[in-house]
């Protein structure tokens, strides 16, 4: 489990696993600013291992894992809350992601997290916004990725369209260039596939509008800097320097001839694919001019994770919209929340429980009845449904899942099963559950009445609930809720004493 500190780090990083290279900034932070001290990137290529079954090959994760070995002695040793890794689309994609997270934790000493596309579009807008000269007006922001490209239109620091398409640079080059050869059927197909999928939000894109455009990925730097070379633009693209470049890259006709100034020789395997893409977007967006900004995904995630240091944390406002738009009722999760944290206090010591931990419960706490606007029936489910496959800004898949889970095992049957998939974390979870319950059967009577102080006492699998004498005989439906819930946890080999 994350934990999370609430005090600022001097020394904070980010990394992110991409699809097509690994990327690593660490940064000095004071008094809320921050300063760049070393950047660090590497090709890769993890999505080209992703093989049939959707599973990447040892020769990918190794790749992968020996250049985390070399960011890892920059990032290893700095402490929990201060380093946050992401993965992106190809570890998304993965069926054997467990796998590969599990040796690069080991190797850098902290979680990585399997972020989604649209998370991964609001942090890119984060980093685009922190680094880029402000203007008025809305922008449009593209980031052509290994295995993804994400859209996002904004004002300042505030995204408000973000998508993500399956299109990218190392899994278009899998499918249409894979020997190298680049023939004009081949570069159709690319471009063709990409307006396909483009054809889903180009509308809606539209709809919002901007004044300016810009792209953050090495892709668009690339294309930008090889028609500058060729006398067709100061470094943006344009539409005159993308048909000259794309009649070059033709003409040549093999990505190891594509020699030319600002395309690295490790991106020429995948420049074809990538130029094919960003010309199906020109055309479907009717751009005439992109400009590019260094800052992207990595910056992104720094400024996200200085923002939560500074008590500005977009998890919080993400799950207060997620309130408000499902009607939960405020008043009844703050009563669950404090008294959800006030046993978690008491228990923590004895069930190995962190300051992660006490936010997960926090979180859960709020959010635990989000099904009840679906239907009262089962509405445990409905809500883990919700939390499972809604988009929230600010959240890994991980954390959703677990948060999930959480809602629901909040009522009747304990999922244990679930629980068990996060491995050694679970027992964990499960005791979370166990206090998410407790809270909320002490709060049973929605109502601000005035509750005894009770003492909680913590086993192994076991919880003892101790009130004050004569308080259960005085209220028995209480006591006949604490009796049935002893049941349901009975079920789990879970024992809890009422006293």
């Amino acid at each position: 489990m994350r934990h999370s500190s609430p005090e600022s780090h001097p020394l904070i990083a980010a990394l992110d696993l991409g699809s097509n290279s690994f990327h690593m900034v660490l940064a000095r932070t004071s008094n809320g600013e921050m300063r760049i001290l070393e950047r660090l990137g590497e090709k890769v290529q993890l999505a080209a291992g992703l093989d049939e079954l959707r599973n990447l090959d040892e020769n990918a994760m190794q790749r992968g894992l020996d250049c985390l070995r070399r960011f890892a002695q920059l990032v290893n040793h700095l402490p929990e809350g201060a380093v946050r890794v992401v993965g992106t689309n190809a570890l998304r994609e993965a069926r054997n992601r467990a796998e590969f997270i599990r040796r690069a934790e080991e190797i850098l000493n902290h979680q990585v997290e399997v972020i989604s596309g649209r998370e991964e579009a609001r942090l890119i807008y984060l980093g685009v916004a922190h680094t880029f000269p402000c203007s008025p007006g809305k922008r449009l922001v593209v980031d052509i990725g290994g295995g993804s490209t994400e859209f996002i239109i904004g004002e300042v620091f505030d995204s408000h369209l973000r998508e993500s398409l399956q299109m990218g640079c190392v899994s278009f080059t899998q499918r249409y260039f894979r020997d190298g050869k680049v023939t004009p059927a081949r570069y159709a197909q690319a471009y063709t596939a990409a307006r396909l999928e483009l054809m889903g939000i180009e509308q809606g894109l539209h709809r919002l509008g901007w004044q300016e455009a810009i792209g953050a990925s090495g892709t668009i730097r690339a294309v930008g800097l090889a028609i500058k070379a060729g006398g067709h633009g100061n470094g943006e693209v344009n539409r005159a320097g993308l048909a000259w470049l794309k009649h070059k890259v033709l003409k040549l006709g093999d990505v190891e001839k594509i020699d030319l100034e600002g395309v690295k020789a490790d991106r020429r395997s995948v420049f074809p694919a990538g130029l094919a893409v960003l010309e199906a977007i020109f055309d479907a967006l009717e751009l005439s001019s992109m400009s590019h900004s260094e800052g992207a995904l990595r910056e992104g995630v720094l400024y996200d994770l200085l923002g939560r240091q500074h008590q500005e944390d977009v998890r919080d406002r993400t799950l207060s919209f997620l309130m408000e738009r499902y009607h939960v009722d405020t008043e009844q999760a703050a009563r669950v929340e404090g008294k959800a944290l006030e046993a978690f206090d008491q228990v923590a010591d004895d069930w190995k429980l962190d300051e992660g931990h006490r936010e997960l419960l926090a979180w859960t706490a709020r959010i635990h009845e989000v099904g009840l606007d679906i239907a009262h029936y089962h509405y445990h489910k409905h809500g883990a449904y919700l939390i499972e496959h809604s988009d929230l800004p600010g959240f890994s898949r991980r954390d959703q899942l677990m948060l999930a889970s959480l809602v629901r095992g909040h009522r009747r049957n304990i999922p244990k099963d679930k629980f068990a998939e996060f491995g050694d974390e679970g027992i964990r979870l499960l005791r979370l559950c166990v206090l998410l319950r407790f809270a909320i059967l002490f709060h049973h009577i929605r109502s601000d009445q005035a509750m005894p102080e009770v003492k909680l006492k913590a086993g192994e699998q076991s919880l003892e609930v101790r009130f004050p004498e004569g308080w259960l005989e005085a209220n028995p439906l209480t006591l006949a809720d604490f009796q049935a819930e002893a049941d349901w946890l009975q079920r789990i080999g879970f024992s809890l004493k009422i006293r």
